[in-house]
């Protein structure tokens, strides 16, 4: 099977020691929030499928929307986020 590289290449960011250990602590206790936990665990309970992710509005519901709007802003893209 021969499979063609992507054009797009993605590199880790290029941080020393201190700030990747910092950077590491503060993604973590994100993700462990009430909030965060609730979100993941409601996205495991409703299954992800390989067409669409999982949107959470404002309002706390959850809409099945096509990857690239979700991932990409809807639009608006991720520069300003």
């Amino acid at each position: 099977m021969n499979m063609k590289s992507s054009p797009i290449t993605l590199t880790k960011q290029k941080l020393s020691k201190q700030a990747a250990a910092a950077k590491k602590k503060r993604d973590t206790e994100f993700a462990k929030t009430p909030a965060r936990r609730a979100k993941k665990a409601q996205n495991q309970r409703l299954g992800q499928r390989k067409d669409s992710d999982l949107h959470h509005t404002k309002s706390g519901s959850v809409v099945r929307v096509s990857i690239r709007n979700n991932r990409g802003n809807f639009g608006k893209g991720t520069r300003n986020e």
